[in-house]
């Protein structure tokens, strides 16, 4: 069955993609994860012609992946019995492992510490409690972090602290932990997606509250946090009708609407330019990406058509 991916802007290059193999099968809340080989240009990102292949293809939930290195990538993906763990993709063998085996409760949104050896999510224990947990490479014991900050429902990493998205009754209050007794509220109704920087100490997130609403979808304002000064810098409105994002450098910014792909010069006073649109059949919008240290790689996660 054929994947195309059509550039719109000559920032990138004019390609056909085919992807073989592709399932029509689907069901409602269904996600997998698609890769495309990718490689930096001086202008933006350009796509590998006839690189796409399915990482995931199952009917069940597959979704928030996050590059660990070059060859590895963890993500959510739930079970039969309905709970949800971390799975870890080796992009060499192609093999998948449970990271964190557990039954009772489930893990969501995946992340590598600072360190490197550890991987973070957000787990939803069994009294309900949502809490930040690490998760050793080595598959020792996990640990507890934070653990008078619940429920917590996203964060982003910004050095060896983690930016918090606390859940509330109908919004999100993003607070950076400095301290027990020092607890930084920076923002009060943020999205999902909080995301740290390149070569900066800043962690960019989405502020809800500031909205506009248009014919696309509502945009949002994109803004980034400086934990070393407690200061916020807006950075512009997001895409209309996107939730999250991803940087491609520390002044890019890619967003997703649909099926297509669009990106933004923060310090330049100009327009969201689609420069990409992918069609993959039996599979909708793309809702999540992650892009690999290198930028050879580009996860896109697409919704399972019914």
């Amino acid at each position: 069955m054929p994947f195309s991916l059509s550039v719109q802007q000559p920032v990138l290059l004019w390609l056909m993609l085919v992807l073989t193999g592709l399932q029509s099968l689907a069901a409602q809340d269904a996600f997998d994860l698609i890769l495309l080989d990718t490689k930096p240009s001086a202008a933006g990102l350009q796509v590998v012609p006839g690189s796409a292949q399915q990482v995931t293809n199952r009917d069940g939930y597959d979704n928030q992946p996050f590059f660990i290195n070059n060859q590895q990538l963890v993500f959510t993906s739930s079970a039969k019995n309905g709970s949800s763990d971390v799975i870890l993709y080796n992009f060499e063998t192609k093999k998948f492992t449970n990271m964190t085996r557990t039954n009772e409760v489930s893990e969501y949104s995946p992340a590598l510490t600072a360190c490197g050896t550890y991987i973070s999510a957000v787990r939803v224990e069994q009294d309900g409690k949502q809490r930040l947990w690490l998760y050793p490479i080595n598959f020792g014991e996990p640990e507890l972090l934070y653990d008078d900050i619940s429920p917590v429902g996203y964060y982003g990493w910004a050095g060896d602290v983690a930016a918090l998205a606390v859940v509330g009754n109908e919004v999100n209050k993003l607070v950076f932990p400095y301290g027990k007794a020092d607890l930084q509220p920076i923002a009060f109704d943020v999205g999902r997606c909080i995301q740290a920087r390149p070569n900066q100490r800043s962690i960019g997130f989405i502020d809800h509250s500031q909205a506009t609403s248009t014919a696309e979808g509502i945009a949002y304002t994109l803004k980034a946090y400086d934990p070393k000064t407690r200061t916020i810098e807006n950075l512009g409105p997001t895409l209309p009708g996107s939730e999250d994002f991803l940087w491609l450098d520390k002044n890019r910014v890619i967003m997703a609407r649909g099926k297509d792909l669009y990106f933004r010069h923060v310090r330049k006073k100009e327009d969201w330019q689609r420069f990409a649109v992918v069609s993959v059949p039996g599979y909708g919008s793309i809702s999540r990406m992650a892009l690999s240290p290198r930028k050879d790689k580009l996860i896109l996660v697409m919704d399972r058509l019914k």
